[in-house]
Formats: structure tokens, sequence, C-alpha cells
């Protein structure tokens, strides 16, 4: 199987530390090596630098060749413009049909948080052989620990089997990101998973489905596929231009039959490190006894509950605080209660709306 690392996104929802030039998957946010190098290393044993690929857009590679060195300039997916990931995912389709049509591969975002790798591993491991045994579309659900909405759920029927530990299910479909009321009825519910946006399936059967399902995407597979055989730049982004924006869940997941598809449970720990407050939570095993947790140099008086990213170069110092996010860069600092963690979008729209793009 091939293994394709999604790292073209661009999210603020960490800022200042993660931007639109410089993301979360490019920061040293958990370890001393960042998500994407995380991601990597949690594979090794499945994946090689033969079999991985990097799916991004050209102002990122020159970051992930540093970070990557060992993996084949060749093996670079260079998105021709950042558009939604209905398109984004077609295209790499469309580029890996060229390496295998029929070879089965996972598209899976490089900026998560794993606890478990080893149960990372098996579960891909899984999918692969169900792919090859059933050719059916795999995707992975997440055990939802809270009402969530800011990410989307799958609905998931009865158990078909276990397998090495990695529970699989019959899909039912998906639902977008909801409402809090509904939300809690899906926790309530039992029957949902948190939609974690990792697929797996072949460039081929991928590309059907785009045609069958999103012709506004799949119509336009044909001159893609040309133009890469001719290297034609122009032609390229002629072809991508035209394929309508949407997400890969609207364009294709919701519209699947249930038959076409298995969802495994992930049973590893995962966390997406939306914001300040939910990473402070991932981390919380990594604080010290007055439940502050920090990255970088800093000392206090009287602070608890306090999660403090700075500089190496840069002493902090904090009087009589409780349960604060603060961040410091070169540029920028924050300062925020752990509870309006998600509000620092609103600040990504303060900025933005004054012209202040050089801090995003």
């Amino acid at each position: 199987m091939n293994y394709v690392i999604m790292c073209g996104g661009s999210g603020t929802r960490l800022w200042p530390r993660s931007r639109f030039t410089q993301p979360k998957q490019f920061a040293t946010l958990v370890t001393e090596l960042t998500m994407l190098e995380e991601t990597v290393k949690r594979l090794d044993g499945l994946a090689t630098p033969e079999n991985t690929y990097i799916s991004t857009i050209a102002p990122f590679a020159p970051v992930v060749r540093r970070l990557l060195p060992k993996v084949p300039k060749n093996h670079y997916i260079i998105e021709p413009e950042k558009r939604d990931t209905g398109p984004a995912m077609a295209f790499v389709a469309a580029w890996m049909s060229r390496v295998g049509a029929d070879e089965p591969m996972v598209l899976m975002p490089a900026d998560h948080h794993i606890r478990d790798a080893e149960m990372y591993r098996k579960t891909f491991a899984v999918g692969e052989a169900l792919i090859r045994e059933h050719g059916v579309m795999i995707n992975i659900g997440l055990p939802p620990t809270f009402p969530n909405t800011n990410l989307g759920y799958l609905k998931v029927g009865k158990e078909l089997e276990e397998r090495d530990g990695v529970h699989v299910f019959a899909f039912e479909g998906q639902r977008e990101k909801p409402d809090a009321k509904t939300a809690k009825q899906f926790l309530d519910d039992g029957n949902y998973l948190w939609n974690g946006g990792y697929f797996a399936w072949t460039p081929q059967k991928f590309m059907e489905a785009y045609e069958r399902f999103a012709p506004s995407i799949g119509k336009h597979l044909p001159a893609i596929i040309a133009a890469l055989g001719e290297g034609s730049e122009d032609a390229l982004h002629e072809a991508f231009a035209r394929m309508e924006a949407k997400s890969i869940d609207y364009a294709v997941i919701e519209k699947m039959d249930a038959s076409e598809v298995r969802t495994l449970r992930g049973d590893f720990g995962w966390a997406d490190l939306g914001d300040w407050h939910m990473l402070s939570e991932q981390l919380g095993d990594q604080a010290d006894e007055q439940g502050n947790l920090i990255k970088g140099h800093w000392r206090g008086v009287d602070t608890t509950n306090t999660l403090v990213y700075g500089q190496p170069e840069k002493l902090i110092t904090t009087i009589g605080v409780d349960g604060l996010v603060i961040v410091d860069t070169p540029d920028a600092l924050l300062v925020t209660p752990k509870e309006r963690s998600q509000d620092v979008k609103k600040i990504v729209e303060l900025l933005t709306s004054e012209g202040l793009r050089q801090y995003l």
C-alpha cells in the first residue's frame, strides 16, 4: 500500500504558532519533532521512502524536503493551487494512478497527535487487507469523547468483524459538523464516530467514484492525467481550476452506498490539536504539580493550570494567574483564558480585516 500524507493545509487555530505560511504540521507542538515528522516516524514498519508520498502546495515543498530528506523528490504531489479537499484528493488519485492505479493507497492528515503508534499501524494494515479482499473503501472513525462541533461524524451500523484488535463496522452514512445539541445526541447515541479524515482505496476506485458522484470534479480527471503525462503546467492549472471546490465528504463520501464502505474504529489515542485548550488537555500528563504545561523559558509565582509556549531566548514570568494560555513568538503574543481558545479565530478575522496579514 502507498501512503499519501496530506500536508498542504494552512490553519490558524493555533495562532500565533500556526500560520498560513507556517501551519501546525510544520510546528513542534508536542515533541522536538514537527507534526509531519512525527507522522512519518509513526509509520515506521509500514511505510518506507519508496511507498511514502507527500501531497502539498509549492510554497511548502522546500520545508517538507528539509524535514523529510529521505523521501524522493519525485514522490511530491504538488497541488496546482490550494482548493478544497474534493479537488485535492481527486488530483492525488489521478497522480497516484500513474504509480499504480489498482494499488491501495491511504490518504492521511499530517498534523494529528497519536498516542498508540502500534495500533495506528495495525489499523492501516487491516484496512489494506479489506481493500484487497473486498474492494471496499476504508474510512477511519475515532471514538468521540465530547460533543465536538468542529468535526464531522460517521454513523456506523453493526460490527462486522474484529481483526488483529481492530473493530470493523458497517458504514451507515456521515454527518457534517453539527450544532451543539446534535453533537450531544451523537455522543449519547453511541453509533457515531468522529470523522478523522483518513480514506483508503485504490486510485482507480477513487476516480470512478468522482465520476459517478461528483462529475463537476470527475469529468476533469482525464485532462489532469493528460497534463501530468505531458508535463504541461498550464494545462494542469487550467483543468484543476475547473474542478468544483467542495469537500470530499460532500462530493463523494456521503453519496456512496454503504456496501462500498467499511469503517474502522481508530482506537489509537487520536487527538486533533485543534485549539490551545484541546492541546493543553491532550498533553495534560506533561503538566507540573500545579497543572502548568510549559514549553519554553518560564518562571511563575502562584500560577496554576496555565499553558505557556515561549522562546528559549526570552523569559516569561507570571504571578497569580490561573487557566491562561500564553503563546509568545518573535512578532506576536497571545494571552487568553483557556475556555476562550476557540475564539483565536476572531483575532485572525480581526487582523485580516485590518490588513495585518503579515502576522498571519
